[in-house]
């Protein structure tokens, strides 16, 4: 009836896949062996669920390599540098690549500041513009002709120099290259600007130096590029040199204004000779040398296309030719990264919403992975002339992942660039000109720096192994243990 029914039976079938069957209290025994063994199990237990909860909290850094799939033409290339010996003038900087771009004098997004002896800048260069050509003129006569009367234009040589500087209150000075297209042009305007001061009577002494034949001359007076015109005054060099146009009337408006200032120190002079409280204010110049440190620091952004190239740092000028022998590339690279620039930024550039993201990202990457700007604040000197330091660079992309999302579009994950550098010095022919050349590479693999750490049902089921193989192992610890210890039935 009861089967009928289905009450007993249904529970009957029920009970029959029950995983987790209760065995009657008055068929287990308790013993000490058994509560010592608990004991062990629970401890075990609890040792190995904080282990795993630690384990599950703390997060790996993994890193992989990758195709790099990035697709943009072209990255920013960053530069900050000082070239210790080099005037602002003679600071070119020129692009080439393997596509066959080569440009010269680059001129955008490029600044240029003269330095002091200290290394401290001194004088704004401004954006680094196109240097203005001067002007040359062209005469009929050849230097021949005007040589037939004479020569007006002192040449000067090692034994005199320093007795006709001294010997002539004011004194201008050409100091040439033979070889040098520059001096040539010059040749002709000189000679007649000597035979003009001479004609007008000018208290000025016109001399030239030939500086392949005495180079060493030209060395001392740190003559750096041809044509050097240089002003003399009771035999001390007036400085910044003459850079305006190579004519006639150039040259004898640039004595003349020497000449008047000159004679207008010297008026004020006398007049104020017997008062010694006249106006400092109202006192002329007297055309004393400006100091001229020939150091340079240039900066700024190139966009360089992504394949095998370089960029360089090169010592030339539209109106001269550069000494070879007195080309110094000495030079401190104070910054230098591939991208956008995430260090060394400006203060108001610093509180952007983008520098925070990629504060936040750094703050958890591995210092072994930040080789963004591996050569900043380094110097790189040359003791020798006709040499100078070539540098080496690997550039690897470099994808920093920090969130649980594999997307670069992440709040938690951004782009940089890694270099890998070396540098080493090349010697050059003593008529070339020395060039600081900085070549890049970029490689076709990406870094993926990202933090790894396990997933919630990992920790569940380790939890769960922990518990039952706990358990499990002790029990049969526990079953053999008793069985060897448990009395014997006589």
């Amino acid at each position: 009836m009861n089967n009928i029914n289905g009450g007993p039976g249904r529970r009957s079938g029920m009970s029959s896949i029950d995983f987790y069957r209760r065995v009657p209290k008055d068929l287990t025994e308790a013993t000490s062996l058994g509560a010592f063994m608990s004991i062990c199990a629970v401890t075990v237990m609890a040792i190995l669920f904080f282990s795993e909860t630690l384990a599950f909290a703390r997060t790996d850094m993994t890193t992989s390599i990758a195709l790099d799939e990035n697709d943009q033409p072209q990255i920013r290339l960053n530069f900050n540098i000082t070239l210790m010996d080099l005037h602002c003038d003679f600071v070119s900087v020129d692009v080439w690549d393997t596509l066959g771009t080569n440009r010269q004098n680059v001129t955008k997004n490029i600044e240029k500041w003269q330095l002091d002896e200290s290394g401290q800048r001194r004088i704004f260069s401004g954006r680094n513009r196109e240097q203005r050509e001067v002007v040359h003129e062209e005469h009929e006569e050849t230097l021949a002709d005007l040589h037939e009367n004479g020569e007006q234009a002192v040449e000067l040589n090692p034994d005199n120099f320093r007795e006709y500087v001294q010997g002539h209150e004011m004194a201008f000075i050409d100091m040439y290259a033979p070889w040098c297209i520059w001096c040539q042009r010059l040749h002709p305007t000189w000679e007649k600007f000597a035979e003009k001061v001479h004609e007008l009577q000018m208290p000025v002494g016109v001399g030239k130096v030939d500086c392949v034949v005495h180079s060493k001359l030209c060395q001392d007076e740190r003559v750096m590029a041809f044509p050097t015109l240089r002003w003399y005054k009771n035999g001390e060099a007036i400085l910044p040199d003459y850079k305006m146009d190579r004519t006639v009337d150039a040259l004898v408006g640039y004595a003349r204004r020497k000449l008047e200032m000159e004679q207008k120190y010297k008026d004020w002079e006398t007049k104020n000779a017997n008062n010694a409280d006249a106006n400092q204010r109202g006192k002329p110049a007297m055309g004393a040398s400006r100091p001229e440190h020939p150091g340079c620091q240039v900066s700024g952004h190139l966009m360089v296309n992504r394949v095998p190239g370089n960029f360089h740092i090169e010592a030339k000028s539209v109106n001269h030719n550069l000494n070879a022998a007195m080309t110094n590339l000495t030079h401190r690279v104070n910054h230098l990264s591939f991208g956008e620039p995430i260090t060394k930024l400006p203060p108001h550039m610093e509180n952007t919403p983008t520098m925070r993201k990629v504060k936040r990202v750094l703050k958890q990457v591995p210092e072994e992975h930040k080789q963004f700007n591996p050569m900043d604040d380094k110097s790189y000197f040359t003791y020798q002339f006709h040499q100078a330091y070539h540098h080496y660079i690997k550039v690897v992309s470099t994808h920093l992942n920090m969130g649980s999302s594999d997307s670069v579009n992440d709040v938690n994950s951004i782009t940089v660039y890694q270099m890998l550098e070396q540098s080493q010095i090349v010697y050059y022919d003593e008529v070339n000109v020395p060039e600081a050349r900085f070549s890049y590479d970029m490689s076709p693999m990406s870094v993926v720096v990202s933090k790894e750490g396990r997933k919630w049902y990992d920790y569940l089921t380790s939890l769960c192994a922990i518990i039952g193989g706990t358990f499990t192992t002790l029990g049969l610890i526990d079953a053999t243990l008793y069985k060897v210890f448990k009395p014997k039935k006589l």
